[in-house]
Formats: structure tokens, sequence, C-alpha cells
């Protein structure tokens, strides 16, 4: 069961342009992240992932627009505060204590022409101005022995290391002041797959130790069975699935959670050919009247295209904790395929 909520998004959009027809590509979302829960969020490439992480810390760059909602942070007191509505001076005293990010490429992330000690260390002194300047290397050189790298690679520049190497520095940089939030857009991505697992075991070690919550973004939906408590599904900017890891995992209840599985090859057991999902994703521009699945969904009916379902517990019995955005399970029609 998730814990009390440290990060709470509420009916959260967002709008893409200036004009009078702008393209809506987050519509009310609804997301909670439980003190110390590990949240994975997948979906495939332009469902909205990263724009929710972004606008969720107001991070979003122009012509990227928050037309409604709520991110209610609560802070380590129990006072809750809508990221939204902060002031510019509160907010630049929240990012790195309360919230921190780690982006998808570290290079592009880190400065070419300063060396990673300077980078770790100018972080942390805007936020205790009064450390001295070996306090700040001590404290700089502690952080990247947390995350496995030596610290006499503080005066190395970002071009000196691996792509590995990279990614932890961005991890260290982020885990400075101990936040109680950390989003990761897609660390691994760029990454081979033994460094991937390298990556998500040390992020997990890390998460045991210091007891930060983390959002966990990636496409891969397999590669979140290793770290996450739960998993919300991404789909035309909305959540279409959420529930406990495993369950998800092997039980899958929507048709766009079981075709984005189908995708993916197993590690363990027989061979067998892969599924995929027929079509593309929607023109968030022109998305069509009723689901956004429905054009590539296998169960559609007639009602899938006049009505958009919204985020309900599931219909099967027995799925403690599972919410789907699908008619099949408002209308107690499920599929045998959608309900072992």
């Amino acid at each position: 069961m998730m814990t009390e909520p440290v990060l709470d998004i509420k009916g959260l959009c967002v709008e893409y342009g200036y004009t009078d027809n702008p393209t809506r590509v987050l519509r009310g979302v609804d997301l909670c992240l439980g003190r110390g829960e590990v949240l994975g969020l997948a979906g495939e490439s332009g469902c909205g992932k990263s724009t929710l992480a972004y606008a969720a810390l107001r991070l979003l760059p122009p012509p990227g627009l928050v037309t409604g909602g709520q991110v209610w942070l609560t802070s380590r007191d129990g006072q809750r505060r809508d990221v939204l509505t902060m002031t510019d001076q509160q907010l630049r005293a929240s990012r790195w204590v309360d919230t921190a990010i780690v982006f998808q490429g570290a290079m592009n992330s880190l400065n070419p022409v300063y060396t990673v000690g300077r980078q770790l260390t100018d972080g942390i002194a805007a936020h205790t101005p009064h450390a001295s300047r070996h306090a700040l290397h001590q404290r700089a050189g502690e952080l990247l022995t947390m995350v496995g790298i030596a610290p006499d690679r503080l005066s190395s520049y970002p071009h000196q290391l691996s792509g590995g190497m990279r990614q932890r520095v961005m991890i260290a940089m982020a885990l400075a002041l101990e936040p109680q939030v950390l989003i990761m857009d897609e660390p691994t991505t760029a990454l081979d797959v033994v460094m991937q697992r390298q990556i998500v075991e040390q992020i997990a070690e890390l998460r045991e130790r210091l007891g930060f919550s983390v959002i966990f973004i990636t496409h891969d939906v397999s590669l979140l069975i290793e770290i996450a408590d739960r998993i919300a599904i991404m789909y035309a900017g909305e959540i279409v699935e959420s529930g406990p890891a495993n369950q998800l995992y092997r039980r899958p209840r929507h048709p766009y959670t079981r075709g984005l599985l189908g995708s993916f090859p197993p590690l363990h057991g027989p061979k067998r050919d892969l599924g995929g999902i027929a079509g593309a994703p929607p023109d968030l521009t022109a998305l069509p009247p009723g689901c956004p699945f429905a054009p590539r969904c296998e169960f559609v009916q007639d009602a899938c295209l006049a009505a958009s379902p919204a985020l309900r517990p599931s219909a099967v019995v027995g799925d403690q904790g599972r919410q789907v955005a699908c008619l099949l399970h408002e209308q107690g029609r499920v599929p045998a395929e959608l309900s072992l």
C-alpha cells in the first residue's frame, strides 16, 4: 500500500503554443507519489512523460504552458505547498532541497568547461553560502564516493568521464542536498545494458540508505520491475493504468499496457514472437473523439469511439490498488485476456 503522499499532482493540464488553437499535451493528469516510494512512469515516446515531470517542477520551457491543476509538495515538517503557486524565491529555496531531477543526457546537462568538482560545489554553495571551500570540496568528494566514483575525479572534466560515470555524477549532484523527491528522466537510455543495471542498482541502494522518493521515467516497462514499487502507464497525455509493479507487469488490465509489454522480448523462458501495437500514437493536435487508444485497440467497440474513459478502479475482483481508464472495465465486460 502507498504511504503518505509527498508529491500529489491533481488535474495537471499543459498546452504548447501561443496561438488560438494550442496543442493539449497533458489533459488533467492525476499522479501521487508516496514517501519513500519508487514510482515508474512508462509509455511510448511523445506520450507526455517528460512534460509531466518538467511541468510539476516548473521547469517547462516555452512555448509550454501549465493551464490548470495543482502540484502539492509535502515538506519534511508536514507543510503542504502548491509548487505552481510558489514565488520565485520560494521555488529557488525548494529546488535541490525538496525536489531534484536527473536529466536524460548527462553530457548535455554538465557544463563542458567546468570540472566535476566545480559543478558539484556550485549547487551546494547556493544553499549553504557560509560553508567553507574545504567543507564544500569534502562534501563533493563524499558525493562521488557515494555513487561509486573515486574522489580524485573531482578535477576531471565531463568529456574525460565515461557515459556511466557522467550519469553517476548527475545522480550525485541531484542528491547533494538530500532532497525528498528525485525525478529521473530516462537516465539509462543512452547506456548499455550492463551499465543500465548498475545505475538501477545504485539508485535502489541509495533510496534504501537515504529514504527519498523517486519518479523513474522510461519507455522500457521491463526495466521498472527491477526498481519500482508502483507503475503508471501514460498514453496521449493521460494516465491509462496504474498499480503495483509486479501485478501490472504480470497481469496488465489496459489493452495498451498489454501491447506495450508484448513489445519487449522476454529475458527468460521459451522464445516467442513479439506482438507490438498496430498503428502509431495519435496526433495530439487532432485527437480522435472518444478513447485516444481506440484506433489501435483490438478490443474496440462502438462506445469507445464516442466516450473517453476516466481512470477508475479495475473491474477485476482482487485488483487492489489497480486503476484503469478503459470502458471495458467500466461496463464490467472485461475480455478474458485482460482478466487473468
